[in-house]
């Protein structure tokens, strides 16, 4: 059994639906807590969408205590606050880098392959 808190447990999960690693064994849950958010950041890509899904992460991580006392029927989505920040601020980053907003392209910056 591993130790876990707050930001590791979804990210164990994750790697629990694919099997459970053996004794000795490298865990596989700590790689995945910057490379899952990444990846999908990359797939996702866009400024507005991505900022919302932030947003929803940094309010659930300020509020939940909060949320804890008023709806404890929610416990299964603030468990997932961190994977929704990170997951957030990662497709804002490509979103960036696609100049992407919300499906309608920007130009924030000229191309490199203009002559």
């Amino acid at each position: 059994m591993f130790r876990l808190n707050e930001v590791t447990w979804v990210f164990q999960e994750i790697v629990n639906t694919y099997g459970t690693p053996n004794y000795k064994e490298v865990n596989p849950s700590v790689f995945a807590i910057v490379t899952f958010p990444f990846l999908f950041g990359i797939m996702f890509g866009d400024i507005g969408h991505g900022f919302v899904l932030f947003l929803i992460g940094a309010t659930l991580c300020l509020l939940s205590e909060v949320i804890k006392k008023r709806a404890p029927g929610m416990e299964g989505l603030l468990g997932m606050r961190y994977l929704f920040l990170l997951m957030g601020l990662f497709a804002t980053f490509a979103g960036i880098i696609y100049n992407d907003f919300m499906a309608i392209p920007l130009w924030l910056w000229d191309s490199c392959y203009d002559l």
